[in-house]
């Protein structure tokens, strides 16, 4: 059987269900949202003269949770047409939809029998062929399909999204014994190529594989702090981004998860094994007091933070009352902080006799340890588990990869010295002479390396330079063969920042594509696509009344942007996570830009004094022109205040549609749901555009409002100014940008030349950045790291 999904129903539209719902819909498919029926009306209702059985009450519960799907942060939405892609309804009165839908996921209350009696139901309206699942946490596939139609059974698995859905990577998919191994293959690349999910493969086991490890580790850390006498905040200072783990670290995770939710997961894993994990399992008495007293975390205001007023107060475990917060301190992790990399890091700490040290070897030791005893048993190989604790709690390495960091050999002696039991499987595989669980692209699989198998639409720039594909390389950035004659310029500066070096290989980059390529892909696989300019350097420059080596940089930087413009080759840009100022103006002018779904870009110069200098003006101003006039004559007017609003108030996109909205993106441009995937279809956009015989663009005349366009601009700054919604020296900088995307002294409708605008706004920013206050404001952010309003 071929299958296909483009129109699913999502069944329970609590945070989880309308949270699926709006990730289905970001990416253009239809769903049909349904819940129970109220039983009762509410005061609301009542006083609009309403009765059950009015359609508004029987569709309340899933109405309600679309209008929430727009308040909620993080946004579940990535823009607000999403929303048009879902229809919601309920169980009773709308069950016949079952029957016209691809995928039908069940999202209700955590009860075996509740569920049960649902997908009875489900059973009676569904078409044959329809794909089904469950996105439960915890309870067991193959019972919630028992007694079900064998078509049912065939079609049927589990599906467990993590929370939020947008925004976590993990789908854990659960096949029972009798699920078609065809519909997994499918759903598995279904997932990862259209929904954008990393996959893994889960037995039935009590809650899977990332939420028994992560719970377990989670229980692990908090039994060793009653143990060693640290607290709450002491912990969260070592168990975060130093070990590679969330800044969230343990308990403010929690706060976040909610304590309700994690306890629940808890007790379903206690009350199904046996031995010593069981005993982990058990929630301390001091959580159980918290969830009787309702200090849930986050959503009840308090858990183990509590804010007031400014100061962040930590629960004392013992006394049960806040405390103000600690952050443990000790020379180990002083001395760490000399230590590259966080492999480097956990393989000093946990061998030394740190305080510190000695903490985090209590809490990974167990983990290590259970998580192999538990391959097989939650799943078939270390990889699976090793990528569901990356991508759904957020871990830099899974159990095995962290085992390989500080070295498996030390670590399985240092568990049996004291006293914890190894997995016979991993004494078996040092024996034979394997001493790592990953080598050269191979993993450790009964007995012998087996090739890790990846999507094909997956490139990794790392291997890919280990394999001798690196063409060129200065200190800001490489130059990268990614095969089929396309090329890669890699930023890789700290957080990519632009300076000198970035743009000597920007320009080198595009001259050998010229000779040798087909095109060239600008883009990386850091933290973020860029973040900007290299503002120290500008600030020191400044500081010096160095303006001629400014100047220079901005020239530079102006003429490298017109030559990705200008190519005789495409250009791609693959921009993801914050794509900023700098960042931004190097995908303006690129032929084509393939961004990642979770893209947020703006032109953000005003926060530190400046407006843009790259071109960013003239180039945003020209794809609104293009965007806002689509064949009619346009009001220039609208287009320049649409500009100056996006840049003078430092707008930024919260996902790539957004940025589209806001004409950072035009309807062509591509947007990658899966961001492993997102070079490959930059790669993929560049073959396209050469194979249709790719011509730069003809350079044109850019019409400007001119003298009395500027005039306009300047009363919407100082109606801003007088509202007291911007400062003083904002006005002054909204003056320069307005100068500039008005174009300066000419009548209104007066036709100027792109290098006359790249002039003006050169100008503009050389006299704005020897401002005092300007370089304030730069300082401001490179201490602070946010903006100063003076």
């Amino acid at each position: 059987m071929t299958y296909s999904i483009k129109k699913v129903a999502v069944l329970g539209s609590g945070v989880m269900g309308s949270g699926i719902a709006a990730h289905l819909a970001n990416i253009g498919i239809r769903v049909h949202l349904l819940d129970i029926v109220p039983k009762q009306l509410t005061d609301d209702e009542r006083k609009k003269g309403l009765e059950l059985s009015d359609k508004q009450v029987r569709n309340r519960f899933a109405n309600n949770a679309l209008k929430q799907l727009e308040k909620q942060k993080p946004a579940p939405l990535t823009h607000r047409e999403s929303l048009l892609f879902i229809t919601t309804g309920n169980l009773e009165d709308d069950i016949h939809i079952l029957s016209e839908v691809d995928w039908i996921i069940e999202v209700v209350v955590e009860n075996l029998r509740i569920k049960k009696q649902l997908f009875a139901k489900v059973d009676e309206y569904r078409k044959p062929g329809t794909i089904i699942s469950s996105n439960t946490s915890g309870i067991s596939i193959e019972a919630m399909a028992e007694g079900r139609s064998e078509d049912f059974q065939r079609h049927f698995m589990g599906t467990h999204f993590f929370n939020p859905p947008r925004y976590l990577k993990l789908l854990e998919i659960i096949p029972t014994k009798r699920t078609d191994e065809k519909l997994v293959k499918f759903m598995h690349a279904f997932s990862e190529n259209t929904l954008g999910k990393g996959v893994v493969i889960a037995k039935d086991t009590p809650n899977f594989i990332a939420n028994r490890i992560g719970t377990y580790g989670l229980l692990v850390t908090v039994r060793e702090m009653l143990k060693s006498g640290l607290s709450i905040g002491e912990v969260d200072s070592i168990t975060g981004t130093l070990i590679g783990r969330p800044k969230s670290a343990t308990f403010r995770t929690l706060d976040v998860v909610g304590l309700d939710t994690f306890i629940h997961v808890a007790n379903n894993v206690y009350e199904h094994v046996e031995g010593n994990e069981k005993q982990v399992f058990e929630v301390p008495n001091f959580m159980k007091k918290m969830n009787d007293n309702q200090w849930l975390g986050s959503k009840s205001g308090q858990g183990f933070y509590l804010k007031k007023g400014k100061e962040i107060l930590e629960l004392n475990p013992e006394t049960m009352e806040y405390e103000p917060q600690k952050k443990l301190k000790t020379p180990g992790l002083q001395l760490v902080k000399q230590v590259k990399g966080t492999a480097g890091k956990l393989k000093s700490l946990v061998y030394s006799d740190d305080k510190a040290g000695k903490f985090l070897w209590d809490i990974f030791a167990p983990v290590l340890a259970i998580s192999a005893e538990l391959v097989g048993e939650i799943a078939d190989d270390i990889v699976a588990i090793d990528n569901a604790m990356k991508w759904g709690f957020g871990w830099k390495y899974g159990p095995f990869e962290t085992w390989d960091a500080i070295g498996v050999e030390t670590a399985v002696k240092k568990m049996e010295s004291d006293g914890i039991a190894v997995s016979p499987w991993v004494k078996d595989m040092l024996a034979a002479g394997y001493t790592s669980f990953y080598a050269a692209g191979k993993y450790y699989n009964n007995g012998d390396y087996k090739e890790l198998v990846k999507n094909p639409k997956e490139i990794n720039l790392k291997e890919l330079k280990q394999q001798g594909k690196l063409l060129k390389k200065n200190s800001g950035a490489s130059l990268i063969d990614i095969g089929d004659d396309v090329v890669l310029l890699e930023f890789e500066s700290p957080n990519n920042a632009i300076g000198f070096d970035i743009i000597q290989m920007i320009n080198y980059s595009i001259d050998e594509t010229e000779k040798k390529y087909k095109g060239l892909v600008i883009g990386n696989q850091g933290k973020n696509f860029c973040v900007g300019a290299n503002l120290a350097m500008i600030l020191m420059a400044a500081q010096d009344d160095d303006i001629f080596e400014i100047d220079m940089v901005v020239r530079q930087f102006q003429q490298a942007m017109m030559k990705i413009k200008y190519s005789e080759k495409p250009v791609v840009v693959a921009p993801f996570g914050m794509t900023l100022g700098g960042g931004a103006e190097v995908c303006l002018p690129a032929a084509h830009i393939q961004a990642s779904l979770e893209t947020y870009i703006g032109l953000v110069e005003t926060g530190v004094g400046v407006i843009p200098g790259g071109g960013g003006n003239k180039e945003l101003y020209m794809k609104t022109l293009k965007r806002m006039s689509a064949g009619i004559e346009v009001d220039l007017q609208k287009v320049a205040n649409k500009v100056f609003e996006t840049i003078a108030m430092a707008k930024v996109s919260t996902s790539a549609h957004e940025a589209r909205e806001a004409n950072f993106l035009n309807e062509i441009d591509g947007i990658s749901v899966n961001p492993d995937h997102l070079l490959y279809d930059a790669k993929q956009a560049v073959i396209q555009l050469y194979d249709k015989g790719y011509k730069p663009p003809a350079r044109e005349k850019i019409p400007v409002t001119g003298e009395t366009g500027y005039a306009t601009l300047l009363l919407g700054a100082q109606a801003m100014r007088l509202s007291g919604y911007i400062s003083d020296y904002d006005m002054e900088i909204a003056k320069k940008l307005a100068f500039v995307i008005s174009g300066g002294k000419v009548p209104y409708g007066t036709e100027v030349d792109e290098q006359y605008l790249l002039d003006l706004e050169r100008e503009a920013f050389l006299s704005l950045v020897m401002e005092p206050k300007t370089q304030m404001r730069m300082q401001h952010m490179l201490v602070k790291g946010k903006p100063l309003r003076n």
